[in-house]
Order: structure tokens, then sequence, then C-alpha cells
């Protein structure tokens, strides 16, 4: 078997169900749907693309296991927490009824048969539709809100509801609590009628809108997912998707769109591309029609924004009409016609970018450089192809890095806050811009071989002092990067423990395994296999699965660890530890790490900014461990009042401390609205998302402050400098180094951070 070793990824989570909606123009194939034919039935290349899945999963993932009823009941599981997690469709009665089915879905695999999967997702549909129906009718109603009742939202740890009738009352109690929350955000009852009616209705026309794709993807996550957490089953839109995230480009108009009602609406326009530079597209414009070429126009009025995304896409250099409504006009305004020829867009909203931050302390001023990396992102298929200007984080960062040398800066920080991963390729040649070279990690495989890996290019991009910002949200190759920055003593890791992922995906493209003529390139059909096959390992040794990276500094932590990270997945592999590879500490930071604690420590104690962030974040937990709500309006009422409050006393600190209360958006928007994402204005949406861009960023600017005590603990002493800086300081002209000073003496590696 050959794999495609090029694509080796490390992706905590992967949100390619998402990328239509925040990136411009993606989806996959060239069919068009608005409503689905019920019941779903599935088609013969999905069949075969389950059957050729397990047969991957069962030789050749890292963890192979076998696909019998054991697993089947494992899936099974897995399915119904996808479809049905809180427990609001189906009840004990249901369940009863789908029992046999446990051990009969790894047959249904084999056989090539998925009537079973199908029958379950078709009945899942049913009820949706049924419930919203339900819920439909009872706002005719209304709601009487002087009982002492309470809904419980948070239904993962629930039993399902033991008949229709306990069902019933709780879509009784959603919905009131849906009432509720717009009634207490002051919208009388006609306004919350008609909100909630629409917002229901559309809701079954999103539901009947859900095809054999949706289903068989959903069934094939379950079963991906069941092996182990990182494994996915990724179908023809999916793996599209994945593509673009991975290279950050497309071809397109450049435009990023969004579901509003039955339109679909121009969100933003990506600079430089084709909608942007026609000057005929502007943001808030809905599409109604799409033509290709000269080809007549088609209505898009109620689509799916998928379908619509997989209209506007095409291959560069062919033309797109796109019919509009103007974005002043209403939804009688005269329409226009727009011609767009499509191009390579790139999406740079999730390149590296830079900036400076500007540190003064009494009579000292320092710069320091911030280096803002989302992912890592590598375009493997023009790298393959000998194009020169490839798109790379690790070629992406270096000019940067470049940038902020010539502007002076003297400490540089990586922040990889929220940073789920991406190429292990580029997180090894970006971790070689800051050692001089050297094994960066460890790849063990299924049969126990392990690899060292490494950066064997010398020189250093960036030889001062380093800081790497990280959180929860930074796994796998972020996080190979912080344990090697971290065990070569290169740089400081700063913020909260990483995610805790140490696995490695492969990309299998099924169609290159089908016969026939069925794995054409340009029209995919099986879809792609994201298959764990190796597990990384530090240079010390140790792993970051399940454990991630412990800061040198840790920030308090948001409370999601319990919710969020490695940790929090049944299936997960356990941690173990390997022997270390043959590498030297570059520097001892232990020479100067408790000063810099100290300090730390002196400075947030004092800092107004620094307390009114661990008031918010406490609050913050006291709101997410909620699992309940009253729906007695009294009680709401005086909780809202209690919020309200607290609103305006953060509001009133953070104007006190910067000026702004940007980090809390705009007041109208402080407090529950009771309205869903798609039902606010675009206009008020934009608003608050450049809002939120102004706020205060406490704890990058605390680590930018620790990196300034750094500098200030290197300058003042040359012999400190020779012990902190890489190498002795040799590259480095951050501080004048004594030459007689001997070099580094080693820091005994270990396997536990």
């Amino acid at each position: 078997m050959k794999l495609r070793h090029a694509l080796v990824f490390l992706l905590a989570f992967t949100t390619t169900c998402a990328i239509a909606q925040s990136a411009a123009d993606l989806g996959a194939g060239n069919g068009s749907r608005k409503a689905a034919t019920w019941p779903l039935k599935p088609t013969a290349t999905e069949a075969q693309a389950a059957q050729l899945s397990a047969r991957f999963l069962t030789r050749f993932h890292y963890d192979a296991q076998p696909l019998d009823d054991a697993m089947s009941a494992r899936i099974y599981k897995a399915y119904f927490k996808l479809l049905d997690g809180e427990k609001v469709f189906f009840t004990q009665a249901d369940m009863a009824k789908f029992a046999p089915l446990k051990t009969q879905l790894d047959d249904a695999i084999w056989n090539q048969d998925l009537s079973a999967p199908f029958s379950i997702f078709n009945a899942y549909v049913q009820r949706a539709v049924e419930r919203m129906n339900y819920a439909r009718g009872l706002l005719k109603q209304g709601f009487d809100f002087s009982a002492n009742e309470s809904y419980t939202f948070d239904r993962k740890n629930a039993d399902w509801p033991k008949d229709q009738a306990a069902l019933d009352d709780l879509w009784r109690k959603r919905t009131m609590n849906d009432w509720l929350r717009l009634k207490l955000a002051g919208k009388d009852d006609a306004e919350i009628r008609k909100t909630l009616d629409k917002r229901y209705a559309g809701y079954i026309e999103r539901v009947k809108q859900l095809d054999s794709e949706d289903a068989f993807q959903t069934f094939m996550t379950a079963y991906a997912e069941t092996t182990d957490p990182h494994t996915d089953y990724l179908g023809p839109r999916a793996a599209e998707n994945f593509d673009i995230a991975m290279k950050l480009s497309l071809e397109g108009i450049g435009a990023v769109l969004q579901a509003r009602d039955d339109y679909t609406q121009i969100r933003e326009l990506v600079p430089a591309g084709p909608a942007n530079k026609s000057g005929k597209v502007h943001v808030g414009d809905r599409v109604v029609g799409v033509g290709q070429g000269n080809n007549p126009i088609v209505d898009v009025i109620g689509w799916r924004l998928d379908d619509v995304v997989n209209l506007i896409r095409g291959k560069k250099n062919t033309t797109v009409r796109l019919e509009i409504i103007p974005a002043d006009a209403g939804v009688d305004g005269k329409h226009e016609i727009v011609s767009l020829v499509r191009q390579k867009v790139s999406i740079e909203e999730q390149a590296a970018k830079k900036k400076i931050i500007d540190i003064k302390e009494g009579d000292v001023s320092r710069k320091i450089g911030v280096i803002d990396l989302p992912t890592f992102y590598s375009d493997f298929g023009a790298r393959s192809e000998g194009d020169k200007d490839f798109k790379s984080a690790t070629r992406d960062v270096a000019k940067l890095l470049g940038e902020l040398k010539a502007a002076g800066v003297q400490g540089v920080i990586v922040d990889l806050r929220n940073n789920g991963g991406g190429s292990l390729a580029e997180a090894i040649s970006m971790t070689g811009l800051f050692i001089d070279k050297g094994p960066v990690v460890q790849v063990r495989d299924s049969k126990g071989h392990v690899e060292v890996q490494g950066d064997d290019d010398p020189g250093m991009a960036w030889s001062g002092p380093l800081a790497v910002l990280v959180n929860r949200g930074s796994a796998s190759a972020s996080e190979i990067f912080a344990a090697a920055i971290q065990d070569y003593h290169r740089g400081l890791i700063i913020g909260e423990p990483t995610f805790g992922k140490g696995t490695v995906q492969n990309l299998v493209d099924l169609d290159r395994f089908t016969s026939g003529d069925s794995g054409d390139s340009e029209k995919p059909q099986f879809g792609e296999l994201k298959m764990t096959i190796q597990e990384f390992f530090r240079i010390n040794g140790g792993s970051t699965q399940l454990k991630g990276v412990t800061p040198d500094i840790e920030f308090p932590q948001n409370g999601d660890a319990k919710d969020f990270g490695e940790s929090t997945y049944d299936n997960a592999l356990k941690w173990t530890q390997i022997a270390p590879a043959d590498y030297l500490p570059v520097a001892n930071l232990n020479a100067y790490l408790p000063q810099l604690q100290t300090m730390h420590d002196e400075r947030t104690a004092k800092s107004p900014a620094w307390k009114l962030m661990l008031d918010e974040l406490a609050q913050y937990k006291i709101m997410r461990d909620k699992t309940s709500v009253s729906l007695n309006l009294a009680t709401r009422e005086a909780e809202r009042k209690q919020q309200d409050a607290m609103q305006t006393e953060f509001r009133e600190r953070h104007k006190a401390i910067d000026g702004t209360d940007a980090a809390l958006t705009d007041e109208d928007n402080a407090l529950d609205d009771g309205l869903d994402a798609n039902e606010r204005s675009l206009k008020s949406e934009l608003k608050q998302e450049k809002d939120a861009k102004k706020a205060k960023d406490v704890e990058l600017n605390e680590t930018a402050h620790i990196l300034f005590d750094a500098l200030g603990l290197i300058k003042a002493d040359p012999r400190l400098a020779a012990q902190v800086l890489p190498y002795g300081g040799k590259y480095s002209d951050v501080a004048a180094v004594r030459p007689a000073l001997p070099a580094v003496a080693p820091v005994v590696p270990t396997a536990a951070h």
C-alpha cells in the first residue's frame, strides 16, 4: 500500500464542515438541490467507500481494531451521539426499536448494505421535523411563566425521555426558554411568536435539505472517530474543504458567504479577489441567482449554502454570473447581474501575521515582535509540482522574522493560541528557524519503529530571546513546536497547558484504490480517510499525548480542560514514553526562570487589567457550569438584573484601564438577546467582530512584559546572558557576552515537563 507520505497532518480538531461559511467559495461537486428526496438511500459508491475505509482502518491504522460486533456497538453509540447527543429527538421506546442494530453496523459495512445506518438517519430527520412542528404549535397559545419550573439544557448525561409525554414536556420547556430569552430582551409577544415561528420553520427547511451524503458522512464520522479521536472520513465536499484549509488558497471569486433567511449573503470580500476588484459586489449583497458563462442563471433562493458555493466556485479563468440584490435595497429592490472571472484567491486571514508591541517601563523602552500563527499550513500540491512560491507557514514566518529584525525588535513571541496543528513537516522546519540544527521530534509507527526527524539546515532566522504563547487550543503540530523549543531550552513556553494530542494522521485518497474510472481525480466520489498512522514523542522521550505541554510560566486556565482536550476522549491513546533522542539543550533557561516568575507574579498582583481578566474568567466559569435555568419570569428578571450590573461594572473597569469596553462589544449585545446568530443583522455582527479585535489582549501583553523582563536581566548580567541565550549567545547581539565564558552546561533531559 502506498500512502501520501507528503501529506502528514497533525490536527486536533478539523472544521471542514464550517469552512464553507468561514472561507470564500468552498465546496465540491457540481450537483444542486433545494430539498432531498425522502427517505434517503445510500448510493453504491457510498457503500463501496465504507467497505474500502474499513479495509484500511482494520489493517493500517496505528491501533488497528477489528470491525466486529464489539466495534459495531461503539459505532452505534457514537452515531447516536452525533445525531441526538442532547437526547431531545428520540425516546426510550425509539431506542428499544433500534437496539437490534447495535451489532449489525459492522455487517452493514462489510456487506455494502447501509440500509441500517440510513434507517436511523431517516428516523432522526423525521423526528426533527416532528419536534419543530410541535414547537411551532406551542407558540399559538403562549406560556405561563409564573410557575417554579426549570429547564435542563445540558442533557449529554441525561436519559432518553421515557415516552412521548416526557418528550413533549421536554420540548414545552425548551420552547418556553426560547420565548423567555426573547421576552427578557424586550420583545413583545407578537415579535417573539414571529421570530420563533420563522426560526423553527427555517430549521425544518434545513433538515429537509439533508441528503444521502450528509447521512453517509455522519455515519462514517461515527465509525472513523470510534477507532481514535483524530481519525476521520472526509466525503468529497469535506475533503476539498480540508485541502483548501491546508493550502490557504482556492479558485473562485474571493467572497465569504453566509446563509441568512432564504438568501446567501456576502459577508466579506477577500482583498485582491475578483469580487472585490470588480467594485460591483459589496458586503451585505444577497445572491439570488448564479450562472455559468453564458448559460442561464439558476435561482438559488432557499438553497443550502454549500450548494450555492458549489455553483460559484470553479476553475481559474472561467466566468460566473451572479444575480444580486444590493445591500442597500429591499427584497423587492432592483436586481443586478455581475460577471466575474474566477482566479486563484489566497485566504490570508489564516496566514501568519506580525505586529510589534512597544513596552516602556521607566526610562527603558523595548520592542517585542509578535508572530501570530493560526495553523501550520502548507500547499503540498504546489510544492510537489515545483512551484517556488508555494504557500508555507515556515517560509511566511521566516519572512516576517526578517521584517521584525529590520524593525529593531529585541524579543519575539510566537503566538500559537488556538492553533490546532497542521503539517508535520512545517512544525519541524519552523522549529529549525530558532535552532541551529538538530532533532525536533521522534515518530513511532504501529510496528514500534522509531524515527528521529529534525532540522538539518544550519543557522537561525531568530537567535534572540523567544517566547511561545499557548493555550488549551494549541494542539498537535503546535505541541511538537512548543515541546522542542522547551526541550532545547530555546525559549519560554507561556500560557495554559496544551490540548494533549500526540498522534500523526495521513490522508488516504480512496479514489486511487478503486477499480474502473470512478477514481477520476476531476470528480472525486469516494472521499478521503484521515487515518492515524503514527505517534510522536518529544526529543526528551516524553509524549504530549494526554498531558500536552506544560508551560514554564502558567497563566490562569479558563476551565475548559474537563470539556475540551485529549483527556476528554474515552478512546484516546494512553500516555507513554521512549528513550530520549541524541540532543543537547542550547541554553539553560532555569538560570533566570525563577526571577521571571517572581517578576510576573508581582506585576500581575498589582495589575488592574489582570485582576479584571481573573474576575471575568471566574464569572465565565460560573455561567459555563450551569446546566439548567429557571422558567420563572421573576427569577430570570432578577438574574438578568444581576448580570447587567456585573457587565456594567466590567465595562466601567475596562474603560478605566484602556479607555474602551471593546472586550465586551457594544452595550446592546452585552446581555443575551435571545437571537440565533443568523437572526442578527449583518451590520451589528460585523461591528461586534470589529470591536472584539480592538480589545486589549491581556495575556499577550503580559507575555511581552515577561520578555521585557528577560531582556533586562540579560543586558544586566553577561554571565547570565551566556546561559540563557542560545549557544552561549554567540549568534546573538542582544547582549555583549564575555567570550572567555565556558560553553553552556548541558541540562539533563527528562521525560516529564
